[in-house]
């Protein structure tokens, strides 16, 4: 038998999953305080659904595990949490509007493995579904960057529209069959550089006229300010749209005093297909971690397209990645000594009964208590709460229980201190 995890998996021991359910626990509250509502979708869903052209696109596809069931139906794991909550919409169409809703749950994708990039991994998702003004990816933008602040990681959010860069893309000649893939290209911009994105347009059969305007576009300096697309925007309706949609946006994000940390990047594409207007991604600030840790944007023609109509469903949503996150601080906290999950360390010397009873006292009074029920000698279990990080430890003996006190010692400061405590015999 192979005890080898499946790769691109993982366990996780105890004292990294203390560190993943406080990130977990402080995203949450914040989704909660923004007023989103909890969701719960199967990670079992049928391929069709999952496969969808409104789905993650031919990229993700490649990376989605499949499986038939004993009735030969075509199953499939869920490689996002997005579509999932696509359909809860579509299925249940007496939701009030606007809805806002969040959900934590594993995700698959048999891709690529790097840093803080797995196989099998966890999604943090909010989608708000029924708002078509900005205000809306404004508030997933502020909410990110509080996140981001509870969690002490200081980020950068780039954002940009797909409206615009379809729309200048077909203004420098590029054809529409062809703008999804020129796009997947654009997106790798920062990570291989221009003359890379150039050559791998060329393998695309695009015009000479059309690189060499995408080049142009590529290289001017004045490209990161919206009046640069103006003239453009008189040629194209796309670039137009796109770039009014850009600066409502802007005027939201400079009121609420977060444009310094929102970044307008021209040519951020986020390849997925799905994509109809704004999208954004979050990057750490120190680059220790050089993927995203989040992302998101807005789909308005996913829930309308499940339902296979032409409605359009105005909605917006934004996905952390809790395994990147986890990474990301591993790397970046220094080590802290005191353990946050234990408030006191009960080491009984020959009184188990007694100590216990101690131990649920202080339960019941809401602190953490970790009871030692190995019989350590004193040496070995002040060995523990050291490299434990136990800040309290008591320590009950014969002594203590006839004299009705406990003995509490800081493990920090080796102060000692004496306390009354009631117990009660036979």
């Amino acid at each position: 038998m192979d005890y080898q995890n499946v790769k691109g998996t993982q366990d996780f021991l105890p004292n990294a999953e203390v560190v993943r359910r406080d990130i977990r626990r402080k995203l949450e509250d914040v989704f909660i305080q923004y007023g989103c509502k909890p969701l719960e979708t199967p990670i079992l869903n049928y391929t069709e659904l999952l496969a969808s052209k409104y789905g993650g696109g031919a990229e993700i596809l490649e990376e989605m595990y499949t499986l038939t069931d004993r009735g030969d139906r075509d199953l499939a794991l869920r490689y996002d949490l997005t579509i999932p909550f696509a359909k809860v919409v579509a299925m249940n169409p007496t939701l009030r509007m606007p809805f806002k809703r969040y959900e934590i749950g594993k995700v698959f994708r048999d891709g690529p493995i790097k840093t803080g990039r797995f196989r099998e991994f966890t999604q943090c998702d909010v989608d708000i579904v029924g708002v078509e003004s900005q205000i809306a990816e404004a508030e997933l933008m502020v909410m990110a960057l509080d996140a981001f602040r509870k969690l002490e990681l200081k980020v950068t959010i780039q954002y940009n529209n797909r409206k615009l860069l379809t729309g200048m893309l077909k203004v420098f000649g590029t054809e529409e069959e062809k703008i999804n893939k020129v796009v997947l290209v654009l997106d790798k911009l920062e990570k291989v550089g221009v003359d890379a994105v150039l050559s791998e347009l060329k393998e695309q059969d695009l015009s000479d006229d059309t690189i060499n305007r995408v080049k142009q576009f590529l290289t001017d300096k004045e490209n990161t300010r919206f009046d640069y697309f103006e003239s453009f925007s008189e040629q194209d309706e796309l670039v137009k749209q796109g770039l009014e949609e850009l600066r409502e946006l802007e005027s939201y994000l400079n009121y609420l005093g977060v444009s310094k940390e929102c970044v307008f990047n021209p040519f951020l594409a986020r390849g997925l297909e799905i994509y109809t207007g704004t999208i954004y991604e979050i990057f750490l600030s120190n680059e220790s971690v050089k993927s995203s840790i989040g992302s998101g944007g807005r789909y308005d023609n996913a829930i309308g397209g499940l339902i296979g109509t032409n409605d359009t469903f105005s909605t917006v949503g934004i996905s952390f990645g809790l395994d990147v996150i986890y990474t990301a601080i591993s790397m970046s906290k220094k080590e802290v000594n005191e353990n946050p999950n234990v408030d006191y360390y009960i080491v009984p010397l020959g009184t188990q009964k007694e100590s216990l009873l101690v131990a649920n006292a202080y339960r019941n009074k809401g602190f953490k208590v970790e009871y030692e029920m190995s019989n350590k000698k004193i040496g070995k279990a002040l060995d523990k709460a050291n490299k434990e990080g136990y800040r309290n430890v008591i320590i009950i003996g014969e002594y203590e229980v006839e004299n009705n006190e406990i003995k509490i010692k800081d493990m920090f400061s080796g102060e000692e201190k004496i306390e009354s405590f009631p117990f009660q015999k036979g």
